[in-house]
Order: structure tokens, then C-alpha cells, then sequence
């Protein structure tokens, strides 16, 4: 018998209501108190968008038309696959869910850049706001190294 161990898809969004974002404060481990934009695993059976729709359902309980994928990084050394969606926001009736201490929209300056929990999440930030600057979204894809501590 033949036993696959495949990579794990970490699927999210990037929602967006006028000129903010929505992020989640981790209420759970790794990174518990850190921000993050709402994603997770995928499920068997399901898309890569329907999982980034269930994931700010579940962690924002957020409601979000989804956009076109956004951002793709690779980190192969703990075999996760990292893949964000641009999302708009339908609506501000959005609260924590049971993995979010808290959920809020912050505006670029008001981002608190130093507690993003994970490094996908940092960089599709900062691409956001420098294609929106830009007036053009492009699609960003990447491969992340192992951090190295000093």
C-alpha cells in the first residue's frame, strides 16, 4: 500500500469594504493574538474558492462576493500552499468567530504590521495596497524559505 503525504492548501480572502480590510485576531494556536486575514485549511471536496468563502464565513462570520485570486505562496518546508482571493465585503454585519478573538477593518496606516501572524499574510498586504496605489491588481506568486533566526 502506497501512503501519499501531499501538501496543505491554507485558503483565504482578502475582503474589502471601501478603502479597508478585515482582519481576524487569532483566538487559537500558532500566532494566538496575532492578525490575520480569515482562511484555512481547504476541505476534500471542495473548491479553492467555496473554501475561502466558508473560512471568512467561519472565522469573521463575513459575508463577501469573491474576486479573482490574488496571491500564491508556496512554503515548501512545512508542505503548505498558501492562496488568497481579493474579496469584496457585502456587508458590515461581521463578528468573531470561535477561532477570531476579534475582527475589525483597518485602513492601510492603521494595519498593525508588526502582529500579522503569518508571512503570506504580510506580503499579499503589502502587494494589495501597492497594485492599489497602482490602480492595477496583478496576480503575486512566490516561494517562502524556511525563517532563519539570529
Amino acid at each position: 500500500m502506497i501512503h501519499y503525504q501531499n501538501p496543505n492548501l491554507v485558503v483565504g480572502s482578502i475582503p474589502v469594504w471601501e478603502d479597508k480590510i478585515l482582519l481576524c485576531r487569532r483566538a487559537i494556536e500558532p500566532r494566538y493574538g496575532l492578525w490575520t486575514l480569515p482562511g484555512g485549511f481547504m476541505e476534500n471536496g471542495e473548491s479553492t474558492g467555496a473554501a475561502a468563502i466558508r473560512e471568512t464565513q467561519e472565522e469573521a462570520h463575513a459575508d463577501i462576493a469573491l474576486g479573482d485570486l490574488f496571491s500564491m505562496y508556496s512554503l515548501p518546508y512545512i508542505n503548505q500552499v498558501h492562496l488568497l482571493f481579493r474579496a469584496k465585503l457585502l456587508n458590515l454585519d461581521f463578528s468573531a468567530g470561535e477561532e477570531s478573538l476579534e475582527v475589525r477593518l483597518f485602513s492601510e496606516a492603521d494595519i498593525p504590521w508588526n502582529e500579522i501572524a503569518f508571512r503570506p499574510i504580510k506580503l499579499s498586504l503589502e502587494s494589495y495596497f501597492a497594485d492599489r496605489k497602482q490602480g492595477q491588481f496583478m496576480f503575486h506568486i512566490g516561494e517562502l524559505a524556511a525563517p532563519t533566526h539570529s
